[in-house]
């Protein structure tokens, strides 16, 4: 089984420019908690990734107004993807490598034709793959939370 066997396909996606008001609003009509962000609708590489976490922790938290921004503002820049002629394990190590949820499927451009979820994978792959898949990405998620904002976790 491959990425492209369980993925999302033509999956929303935002510009750097798109404002993070219509961003949010897509990710409610498409019930989805992220978008990949890509240089332009017309050449969808992806350049990021904005989660509505990205959202609460980089402007709300920080005071500022969500309305008045744009997705660069809040956007996690570089993004982890993965071919989607890759095995749903290589997805899982992906996932696991860079402690994330969701990662964009491309094509052989570079282009983003989708999105795997860890839920995607836990629902599609053996039950081995699956319950590591949780368990690593649980872990760190869980210690990312504790983690306080602007600094160091020290136990």
């Amino acid at each position: 089984m491959t990425v492209q066997d369980i993925m999302t396909k033509s999956p929303a996606v935002c510009t750097p420019q798109t404002s993070v008001a219509d961003a949010a609003r897509m990710m409610v009509e498409h019930d989805c908690g992220a978008l990949p962000v890509v240089e332009a609708q017309e050449s969808p590489r992806p350049v990021g990734v904005i989660t509505d976490r990205d959202i609460v922790i980089r402007l709300v938290a920080e005071g500022k107004n969500p309305l008045d921004a744009s997705v660069a503002d809040a956007m996690s820049a570089g993004v982890a993807t993965v071919a989607s002629d890759r095995s749903i394990e290589e997805a899982t190590d992906i996932m696991e490598d860079n402690q994330v949820r969701r990662v964009p499927v491309v094509d052989d451009r570079g282009m983003v034709i989708g999105m795997v979820s860890q839920a995607d994978i836990a629902l599609n792959a053996p039950a081995h793959e699956s319950a590591e898949l949780l368990r690593e990405v649980s872990e760190e998620e869980e210690l990312n939370e504790r983690i306080p904002l602007g600094g160091a976790y020290s136990g």
